[in-house]
């Protein structure tokens, strides 16, 4: 079972009775070989050899564990000088660059290994690396973080050791410096620590480490109080806060709701919510503003929303409220007008997280007046923050209506007498965002017809402006997100080529904030959200009781969003999406990626497009969408996979390892809950992988196919049991299926025996290709075929007469795998009809075509010479 401590554990308990037991001492022997621990497993194997010198076994292990010991005694001393050898040219300031870099790269993999991190860890290592980053040099700084990560991976003790030795300060003092590269290279060590630390070990304890516990809370409370205080310091950079706030979004929240201890969110909200809300208020046009990237305000509302939605019960989150409302009430302040602006601005960034919570808080007093009033301001910044707060406000369709009686009116004063473009389109997103807030349904349009291709138009102008700011030009994208639910204004935003390319460009940019909005944009141009079914009867009641019917228009209908998939595809939306998944930011929310596999599997719907998919990256970029998301978002893109999977080499839409990370969602889409159609496509995805290796048949049978293959062979539906057919004949090559086969008490056989029986083509080919290979394998297995069921002689004729020669030649060869199995079994075969229809079809002319059954049917023939059965006429 590969449970090797388990196993030596035991084997120790039975040595402890019986200090002779030879039995026991060889398997603890063979588990210790294993976990690598040689010089004990050498001394068990020699005890073996003692008490029983002539057993060749022990003395193969003997000689095996000797060279491996000295092997690795050899490798130790090595690496011993290595490490310092590699210490020394790094710390040298003469030595020559070239060596510096290979030195460098070779700490971090040795780091990298268990044996080398030990062996940098016992020879100083921790304050030599401490010495790198003294130098300041980015290279060496780089090789001594990543050297360090590696050392921390997977080893609690270790991770702790150098935590307590490098200190926090240092570590944030380095993740707060303006290089990406360093920042982010920190930002991973102490990701790495935290996993250590919260119990992700990756050893096995045996003995005495057992009974040693850390205590690691105080250390993780630690950690997490220097992030919240790197949120609100000046001295931190912009990257710095930003890879803060990814550490913070990663581990305070609960991975699994059913886990009841949310204690780490209870600790932030106590003690770093305010720093959270200040980082969301920032303004970046004040002088007083801390250093942010694009990405900064949007990580922090994220973390926001988490959190809230961490809370578990309505004390908590009155709480969290009662926090929020103190710090924007004690902003507001009649006199000082950048203290109001920093309120609205921290109300614009909660409504970006949890949502209701920003609602609660739009109720305030004086809120929305505030809002207005800066509307209404002479300083720009003013009515950039006030604007921005309005269109996040009019999210909900009843806050839009009552926006839309009392802000339209403001927002087009001030989108016709402003000069400035930030402002202006600001202040059109707001209008679009109001004039969609019908949703895709035509007849509940808020603004009158063609107003909205108006605003549209405007937008992707301001999209291809190359000289307007990135994070302006992405509002526009915003504005398109809005509109584009209208399908007049997506098919003509399709057509526009420039537009679509500005904001592919966007989307790859460093600025993550954009990514919702393009996602959004592109789920609209193909018509990839959910649509609920109408049914005629309950429209013709709603229009008799004179209620409102959602009407479809005209342009979204499948032939018009057929040709704007084509045309995304055409302007390259694949590489653009693949960019887009690979975003590591915490911006990058589970609602995107499945926004993402939505659009994935729209563009994959006609199998035409798939090959230009895979040549674009598209099959690669669907794997971590199908492991990690919402489970809507990990169903589609599963199913995106099983379309590639079903018609393309798998060699080359996921190369290398990569293939087998596809076989896992591929086997959850045939869960009975799915319908039919995933169930289908994920069976012939299966059917092409099963085919390539019997690395990947495997996979399949370790993530528990079978039984679901099996089940879908007894379906009634057509295509399903013909692909879980066809997919099980490819799995029949394998060895532990065939035992399935060859075990008792199961109708395995039985039913791959009356499937060749079927009347369908497709079915009787697979499943005739499954039992010629069973029976090619295992004598057992023919006797077995004869014994299932009284048809299977007539089912055999059937299969030798067969029209297809596929089928015909499956037949012929089970014939003679049965022939050649057993005299009996020949004897059988020989006395029923079945020699007049072998040797009617040896006797046929072997044409290209026939070749193969021809020869078959003759060999048939000579098996039945050799037993005696028949003679030669002449």
């Amino acid at each position: 079972m590969e449970s090797y401590a388990q196993a030596a554990s035991d084997a120790s308990k039975a040595i402890d009775i019986n200090a002779s037991d030879i039995k026991a001492l060889f398997r603890r022997c063979q588990a210790l070989e294993q976990l690598g621990k040689l010089d004990q497993a050498f001394k068990d194997v020699q005890r073996c050899a003692t008490l029983e010198p002539q057993n060749r076994n022990f003395q193969e292990t003997l000689r095996r564990l000797n060279s491996s010991i000295h092997e690795k005694l050899h490798v130790q001393f090595s690496t011993d000088s290595r490490v310092q050898k590699m210490f020394e040219i790094l710390l040298d300031e003469n030595s020559e660059a070239e060596k510096r870099e290979k030195a460098a790269n070779n700490l971090i993999v040795l780091g990298r290994e268990d044996a080398g991190a030990e062996k940098i860890f016992q020879n100083n290592g921790v304050a030599l690396l401490l010495q790198l980053l003294d130098t300041k040099k980015p290279e060496l700084v780089l090789a001594a973080i990543r050297t360090l990560s590696g050392m921390c991976s997977g080893h609690q003790a270790r991770a702790m050791a150098i935590l307590h030795t490098i200190q926090m300060n240092c570590i944030c003092g380095w993740m707060a410096v303006e290089e990406e590269e360093i920042s982010r290279a920190v930002c991973n060590l102490l990701q790495t620590i935290i996993d250590a630390l919260s119990g992700e070990d990756k050893r096995e304890h045996r003995g005495k480490e057992e009974a040693l516990v850390l205590d690691t809370k105080k250390d993780l409370k630690l950690i997490t109080s220097h992030l919240l205080d790197m949120l609100v310091n000046k001295k931190v950079s912009g990257q710095g806060r930003d890879q803060a706030l990814n550490l913070l979004n990663k581990n305070i929240p609960r991975k699994d709701l059913a886990d009841h201890d949310n204690s780490r969110t209870i600790y932030v909200i106590e003690n770093g919510l305010r720093k959270i809300l200040k980082v969301v208020g920032q303004v970046p046009e004040q002088p007083s503003c801390l250093p942010l990237t694009d990405n900064t305000r949007m990580l922090a509302s994220i973390l926001l929303n988490k959190l809230y939605d961490d809370l578990r019960c309505d004390p908590e989150r009155d709480h969290f409220r009662k926090i929020c409302e103190e710090y924007i009430t004690g902003k507001f302040d009649p006199q000082n007008m950048d203290k109001n602006v920093h309120a609205i601005q921290t109300v614009s960034g909660v409504l970006q997280g949890p949502f209701d919570l920003g609602n609660q808080l739009l109720g305030m007093k004086g809120v929305m007046e505030m809002m207005v009033a800066l509307c209404g301001s002479d300083r720009e910044q003013d009515q950039l923050v006030a604007v921005e707060a309005l269109i996040h406000a009019s999210t909900k369709l009843s806050r839009a209506t009552f926006i839309i009686t009392n802000g339209v009116t403001l927002l087009k004063d001030i989108y016709k007498t402003t000069k400035n473009e930030r402002i202006k389109i600001r202040t059109l997103v707001g209008l679009c965002k109001l004039g969609s807030a019908g949703g895709t349904d035509y007849g509940l349009r808020q603004f009158a017809e063609g107003s909205t291709e108006k605003l549209a138009k405007q937008c992707r102008k301001w999209l291809c402006n190359a000289n307007i700011d990135g994070r302006t030009r992405r509002w526009a994208v915003e504005g398109l997100a809005y509109l584009t639910l209208d399908a007049d204004v997506k098919d003509d935003f399709v057509q526009d080529i420039p537009a679509l390319q500005a904001m592919f460009e966007l989307a790859k940019t460093s600025d993550k904030t954009i990514l919702y909005s393009v996602a959004t944009t592109l789920v609209n141009c193909t018509n990839s959200y959910d649509v609920k079914e109408v049914i005629p009867e309950l429209v013709q009641l709603a229009k008799f009781s004179k209620q409102h019917v959602p009407e479809e228009h005209p342009k979204d209908k499948k032939d018009f969003v057929e040709k704007r998939v084509k045309r995304l595809l055409k302007a390259g939306v694949i590489s653009t999406l693949a960019c887009m998944v690979k975003a590591d930011s915490a911006i990058l929310t589970d609602q995107t990626k499945e926004l993402l596999a939505r659009v994935f599997l729209a563009l994959c719907d006609n199998a035409r497009d798939r090959g230009t998919i895979v040549a674009q990256g598209g099959g690669k970029a669907l794997i971590p969408l199908a492991i990690e998301g919402t489970d809507v978002g990990k169903v589609k893109a599963a199913h995106a996979l099983a379309k590639i999977a079903a018609v393309s080499n798998p060699d080359i839409a996921f190369p290398g390892e990569r293939v087998y990370e596809v076989v896992r969602p591929l086997v959850r889409l045939l869960d009975t809950q799915r319908d039919g159609l995933q169930n289908y496509e994920a069976l012939l995805g299966l059917t092409n992988l099963s085919g390539r290796s019997d690395k990947l048949r495997q996979k399949i049978i370790k993530e528990k196919a079978l039984p679901d293959i099996e089940n879908y062979m007894f379906e009634n539906h057509d295509q399903l049991r013909q692909a879980a057919t066809e997919c099980m004949c490819n799995m029949v090559v394998n060895k532990e299926v065939q035992e399935r086969f060859l075990a008792d008490g199961n109708d395995r056989l039985k039913l791959v025996v009356l499937l060749c029986g079927e009347d369908d083509d497709k079915v009787q080919n697979a499943a005739a290709g499954a039992l010629a290979m069973l029976t090619a394998a295992h004598k057992k297995l023919c006797h077995k075929m004869t014994q299932v069921t009284s048809q299977w002689l007539e089912i055999l004729q059937r299969l030798c007469l067969h029209d297809r020669l596929s089928v015909q030649h499956r037949g012929i060869v089970i014939a003679y795998n049965l022939m050649a199995a057993d005299q009996e079994l020949a004897k059988k075969l020989v006395e029923s009809e079945l020699l007049e229809i072998l040797t009617f079809v040896g006797k046929q002319e072997p044409d290209e075509k026939r070749k193969q059954v021809v020869e078959a049917a003759r060999d048939c023939l000579i098996k039945c010479m050799d037993y005696g059965f028949i003679k030669p006429f002449s």
